[in-house]
């Protein structure tokens, strides 16, 4: 009997002891987080702060700046924490990169991860992708605190999952002019929340100027304007690359959001004449733009 009393207690010592050994080792292993932004959130209350519109086309957003200030404010809430990465996650039409989220997918310690994009500029799939990386990463220990940027009520699921793992999620919010710009439900679930204000965003945001020939009168024929969008697309061509061009093929023929943007502003300063609002102008504009750029591949 007393053989077996001495066998258990030697069992309960070792395991002890392993216990001991396992927390020692926690206690060495770094606190890790992560930012997770969703980017239509940011687009449109960061938009609406600054620039008093959610309308992307009216405004430019330095993401590059705003990027490093987030992990700034995470270096300083979680002091003894290293930072994984930021999760930049936006729509885009057949999920094709547009030149501006390009340029985020390559700066250090950032992923984009892109949804759909609906004829209506509606972002779809989104939530499922932070849904599935928060919880992945939650899972697998990656991560002890989650930095979420966004709003949507549909989010509520993606920070039960993590926090299902052990992982705290912690809400940023965008200042809202009036009202609330975030689901109370989401409020409700996370673990802490902070508001980042107008001080905070005005260095990144800027409203676009109205160039002044906006009201000029002279209308261009549509041979003009195809012309002029045959000579944009050799330009882009010549400094961006062929890559940059050939990524746009799968989505002939509509182009991502932001680089038909970028050729309705180059065309205008080009023909000094407004193509806002005049459809036909704009479509024999792409209309050059693709047939120039056919001809190169």
């Amino acid at each position: 009997m007393n053989d077996d009393l001495a066998a258990f207690s030697a069992r309960i010592d070792r395991t002890n002891e392993l216990l001991q050994r396992m927390l020692a080792e926690v206690a060495k292993t770094p606190s890790t987080h992560a930012i997770f932004v969703d980017a239509g959130y940011l687009y449109a209350a960061a938009g609406r702060l600054v620039a008093g519109t959610e309308d992307r086309r009216a405004f430019d957003l330095d993401a590059e700046g705003l990027i490093e200030a987030l992990i700034d404010r995470a270096r300083t809430i979680f002091a003894d924490s290293r930072l994984l990465r930021v999760y930049w996650y936006d729509g885009a039409r057949r999920r094709i990169h547009t030149a501006e989220q390009q340029s985020i997918a390559e700066l250090p310690d950032v992923k984009v991860r892109l949804g759909n994009l609906n004829a209506n500029n509606q972002q779809k799939g989104v939530d499922s992708l932070i849904r599935s990386d928060l919880e992945s990463l939650a899972r697998h220990r990656a991560i002890s605190d989650a930095a979420l940027l966004g709003g949507d009520e549909d989010l509520v699921s993606a920070v039960e999952a993590a926090q299902g793992y052990g992982a705290r999620v912690h809400l940023w919010g965008i200042e809202a002019p009036e009202g609330r710009n975030q689901a109370e439900p989401l409020l409700w679930e996370v673990d802490s929340q902070r508001t980042l204000d107008l001080d905070f965003f005005k260095p990144y945001v800027s409203r676009r100027t109205i160039p002044a020939y906006e009201a000029a009168a002279s209308r261009p024929t549509r041979e003009d304007v195809r012309f002029v969008g045959a000579q944009i697309a050799a330009k882009w061509l010549a400094a961006r690359g062929r890559d940059a061009l050939v990524e746009l093929l799968p989505g002939h023929p509509y182009l991502p959001g932001s680089v038909d943007q970028d050729l309705l502003v180059e065309a205008e300063g080009l023909l000094q004449y407004s193509l806002r609002g005049q459809a036909d102008l704009r479509r024999a504009l792409r209309d050059g733009f693709w047939d120039h750029v056919q001809t190169q591949y």
